[in-house]
């Protein structure tokens, strides 16, 4: 069975055309105004056809399943066949499983369980499952890099410890756990340079609990997740404030870590890097690649780890140090989230199918699966990266570690004025480890350095340290 991989030579070498051009007119490229994005890449062919096979109606399907068992609160009965927590988590688990036999073994899924012990809205020790399916990278030198994909498969109505009453939960958050679904049905039969992690957790609205185990464990074994998104209440297009808003996604993300050391802290208030953290840094790769892909859509950046009196499952992944962001649609109706099923005053309650636009659901998976795809097809991003500060100077010194991807093409440098959210600037500077932005000062600008392969694929910008 072939494995749909669509890369060919003169493609390979019009790209790499196209980047050894940029070196040779470095000096126009900097001069680019300052309002205007980077060129990018075209698109690539293998990515294209993945975005455009993400389905509505796979989606639909799999939300309307999920609501069909009544409740999912994570208290729930984990025997009964059709109702509770047991009955999604079997489910899901055999979906995975229907999907992995198009990966030609490359995809595998397990039962990732737990006991939890008794705490916050957990009234007695609970066992905990986590749906899990990885999908292993091809290339020896990044098959240990990882990117992780979640929706939270539990539910609630009006009382997290209430485990009989009916608890939909087809936006908060069938809706992140179809789209992880519809994102491993899209991607397994293709190949990747890293591995990709899809899966659905559990014990969110408890606590974040499934979360924290797997980042927990993850942690302690030293895997190396280099990106984590998790799409949690993405299916719902008309906000309680009436406003109607099909076309744009918020991704969440935090700026300065939870647990920062008094010695990173001194730097960033030197550096001005408080908006330049890795999630910040992935937000922005977001933002830049999928719009390329899903034409219509926008990435709305909330440069905030999440909204007022919530939380997700990104956040055991930022207090681990792994780059992580949430994604969310535009304008809430709480009126469909954490309610119980009623009418009242005439208004029904309830997170509830006949609330969620399937349509614009399956354009978040979509938003999803070309940045995930790119991230997994894209060198690392560039470590130990260092802005040199040795001299005064009115050029900008950086130096890198060499990436180890045999593909690799070299680097690009990219900038903003540091009033600007996204990068604006870019040139690429060739396969070196350092490079001097020449008539640039460091002072008034902020820079980054990105990977780029011979498929014009670029990894997320590391923003560099000072260093002497």
């Amino acid at each position: 069975m072939l494995i749909p991989r669509i890369v060919t030579f003169t493609a390979s070498v019009l790209v790499f055309a196209w980047l050894t051009a940029l070196v040779s007119h470095g000096q126009q490229r900097r001069r680019r105004p300052l309002n205007r994005p980077p060129v990018s890449a075209s698109l690539n062919p293998e990515i294209v056809p993945i975005v455009r096979s993400i389905d509505a109606r796979n989606i639909e399907t799999a939300i309307r399943k999920l609501v069909s068992f009544g409740t999912r609160n994570t208290l729930s009965d984990q025997t009964e066949p059709k109702r509770g927590i047991g009955a999604a988590r079997d489910w899901l688990f055999l979906e995975f499983q229907k999907i992995a036999a198009a990966s030609g073994g490359r995809m595998s899924v397990e039962k990732q369980t737990f006991e939890q012990a008794k705490g916050d809205r957990i009234p007695s020790p609970t066992m905990i499952t986590n749906v899990v399916a990885t999908l292993k990278g091809t290339r020896p030198e990044s098959v240990a890099r990882t990117y992780v994909v979640s929706g939270h498969y539990d539910s609630m109505c009006g009382s997290a410890v209430d485990a009989k009453c009916d608890a939909p939960g087809a936006n908060d958050d069938a809706s992140g756990t179809a789209v992880v679904l519809e994102l491993a049905r899209a991607m397994a039969p293709y190949q990747f340079d890293a591995t990709i992690v899809f899966m659905a957790v559990a014990g969110e609205e408890q606590g974040l609990y499934g979360a924290t185990y797997f980042a927990e464990q993850a942690k302690r074994n030293n895997l190396d997740i280099e990106a984590m998104f998790t799409n949690d209440i993405v299916g719902n297009s008309l906000g309680g404030n009436g406003v109607r808003d099909r076309n744009t996604v918020r991704v969440f993300s935090e700026g300065v870590p939870t647990d920062e050391t008094s010695e990173e802290a001194n730097i960033r208030r030197g550096v001005g890097g408080e908006n330049d953290s890795t999630s910040r840094q992935l937000a922005r790769f977001i933002k830049e690649t999928a719009e390329r892909y899903v034409r219509g859509m926008r990435v709305i950046m909330v440069y905030r780890r999440d909204r007022y009196l919530r939380g997700g499952d990104h956040r055991p992944f930022l207090e681990r140090r792994y780059p992580a962001v949430r994604f969310t649609e535009t304008n809430e109706d709480y009126r469909h989230q954490h309610q119980n099923v009623r009418i009242e005053n005439g208004i029904q309650y309830g997170d509830l199918p006949e609330f969620v636009d399937f349509s614009y659901t399956a354009n978040v998976a979509r938003i999803n699966a070309a940045a995930l795809a790119t991230l997994a097809l894209a060198p690392a991003r560039p470590k130990a990266v260092g802005l040199v500060t040795a001299r005064l100077t009115n050029d900008t010194d950086l130096k890198w570690e060499a990436n180890t991807e045999t593909d690799l093409a070299g680097y690009e440098i990219v900038w903003r004025e540091t009033t600007a959210p996204i990068w604006t600037n870019a040139l690429f500077v060739g396969n070196v480890t350092s490079y001097t932005v020449k008539g640039m000062s460091k002072d008034n600008y902020f820079f980054g350095v990105r990977a780029v392969d011979r498929d014009g694929n670029r990894s997320p910008v590391s923003f560099p340290k000072p260093v002497r």
